[in-house]
């Protein structure tokens, strides 16, 4: 193990830990609006209107300004010195407040038509619409705070500091649950009280980076310097950073459209189960892609090719040990997960079993989607954004047929239904293969995704004129084999319970599901051991870690 990867081992197990407190909180906030709001009605219009700015955000923050800020930083911190860059993140953060501010005042003077763009099909329910709207008005002030965060999070990575950007989602849903909970005997309309969760939770994740900012120097104050050739070099690599980072984002938003015309619930169902595939996703996919960008931009600006080569094989390799067997353990136990953890309340059986079908689809693209995370921070780590966006194109072009081809026909009322309604409804009955419904729009997906990852991969390895593949192709095959050996006994043993009935306490079916992840752990580490995987030195990597980090403590 070279001397970056174990960084980015290190790395990866301080984010991927912190990250799954926010996955966990995450789950418990979804629990809770599973609970009061179900699968219908106010909740569509919630996390339609909740996809609008949290898409914004990926496109003109998080995803692209912390992947092109990140080698920009860390050019001007290695070659001009750390006075410089943080005077380039004080212009930044300058030019972003006003830009943001305008974003936001638009956001919701044009929250109307946004709303019939991004749910056409809402249009024929005008109560669930009017609803989105006004969700949407409230919601929207939440990019400004949380683009700011992605900032903070960009210069704190870009030193090696990943607990407190890591940590700070976990305010965020806190913040959702208390209000949620806390509004929902006292509203008229109770939905309004995720609204005002949503706010203050994003004002509270920017408030908790400031300390750690401070302690690293690091002052955010205002610079009028525009001119400045380090903003200018930002926003070159953002503007195509913006689609090629946000890909399965934008994937995922192409989804919510086209379920905007299936039947009430559709728009639910993929929202949760997305949710329950973020959780593996954000503990190691974002986890290693937020590690991997730091190193690979050191690499890239010292010219170390052959260990840029190296870290990346062997971050590959991490992805072929973990998301595997999660992609099987996903699948199978999909019903037994969202029976357990939101089947109560207004979430019904008929919402637990449709919502386990968009995550078995789903989940079959957790292994691209996490290879992505790290192919694509090359390319940044390289300032070419460019590449990224000319394979994210194709992969949205693919998605967006497979969608129409996979989801079934689309019936609408050709008096009250626009142009661009009636044109994807014809579309879906002209190229329509199968009548998955919402399970359709999961599966392209997925499609998209693995199409998107090996593009990327192959254009890369020849960039890099040879990433260790064979390394990697033996590590997937191996990695496989012991997922399959795993999951059929787990298979078999989770379709003998009824998950979905009264006839089990749910305590009981929890213990039941508890040990049967448990099983799949054993089996799989066994099983790995037997075939001799390498890649069991990750975890006595995250063990020493995990001793030192508590020695230090």
């Amino acid at each position: 193990m070279n001397e970056e990867a174990g960084k980015l081992t290190r790395a990866a197990g301080v984010v991927g830990f912190f990250t799954l407190l926010s996955r966990v909180s995450g789950l418990f906030r979804d629990v809770v609006i599973g609970f009061l709001f179900g699968a219908h009605g106010a909740a569509d219009a919630y996390f339609v209107a909740f996809r609008i700015p949290n898409l914004l955000r990926r496109l003109t923050a998080e995803g692209a300004l912390t992947v092109a800020f990140i080698p920009v930083f860390t050019n001007y911190l290695a070659k001009e010195g750390k006075a410089e860059a943080i005077k380039v993140t004080q212009i930044v953060f300058t030019f972003l407040a006003i830009f943001l501010a305008l974003i936001t005042l638009s956001g919701i003077v044009f929250a109307r038509p946004l709303t019939q763009f991004f749910a056409p099909g809402f249009v024929q329910e005008p109560e669930k619409f009017e609803m989105a709207v006004s969700l949407t008005r409230w919601m929207f002030p939440y990019i400004f705070f949380v683009s700011l965060v992605a900032l903070a999070m960009g210069v704190l990575n870009a030193l090696r500091h990943f607990m407190a950007p890591a940590m700070s989602p976990v305010l965020f849903n806190l913040c959702n649950i208390v209000c949620a909970i806390l509004f929902y005997p006292l509203l008229d309309e109770p939905i309004l009280g995720l609204a005002f969760g949503v706010l203050i939770g994003g004002a509270a994740q920017l408030l908790f980076q400031i300390p750690y900012l401070l302690k690293q120097g690091i002052r955010l104050r205002f610079n009028f310097d525009l001119k400045h050739p380090g903003l200018g070099r930002l926003l070159y690599l953002m503007g195509p950073a913006a689609f090629g980072a946000a890909v399965y984002q934008i994937n995922v938003l192409v989804s919510t459209i086209l379920a905007s015309f299936l039947p009430s619930g559709s728009v639910s169902y993929l929202y949760y189960a997305d949710r329950f595939l973020e959780f593996p996703v954000g503990i190691f996919a974002i986890a290693l892609g937020t590690a991997a960008l730091p190193s690979f931009s050191t690499l890239v600006v010292t010219g170390n090719v052959k260990e840029l080569r190296a870290t990346l094989a062997y971050a590959l390799r991490i992805v072929n040990f973990i998301c595997l067997p999660a992609t099987a353990g996903l699948a199978v136990l999909a019903v037994p997960l969202f029976a357990i953890f939101f089947q109560r309340g207004a979430f019904d059986s008929t919402a637990t079993l449709n919502s386990a079908q968009a995550l078995i689809f789903f989940s079959f693209g957790l292994w691209s989607i996490s290879g992505t995370k790290l192919v694509a921070p090359v390319f940044y780590a390289m300032e070419d954004t460019k590449t990224p966006v000319f394979v994210g194109i194709i992969a949205f072009v693919i998605n967006f047929v497979a969608s129409l081809a996979l989801m079934g026909a689309i019936n609408v009322d050709g008096n009250s239904a626009g142009v661009i309604t009636r044109m994807i409804a014809s579309a879906s009955v002209s190229i329509g293969l199968v009548s998955l419904g919402h399970g359709g729009l999961a599966l392209a997906t997925t499609i998209s995704s693995l199409c998107n990852f090996f593009i990327l991969l192959l254009i890369l390895h020849r960039r890099l004129e040879g990433i260790p593949l064979r390394e990697v192709s033996q590590s997937f095959l191996r990695n496989l084999i012991s997922t399959l050996l795993m999951a059929t006994p787990l298979f078999w043993l989770a379709g003998k319970v009824d998950w979905t009935g009264t006839g089990i306490a749910v305590y009981s079916k929890a213990l039941i599901l508890a040990c049967l992840i448990c099983l799949g752990i054993s089996l799989y580490l066994g099983l790995s051991y037997l075939l001799r995987s390498t890649e069991l030195q990750i975890l006595d990597q995250f063990r020493r870690s995990a001793q030192s980090r508590l020695r230090r403590g």
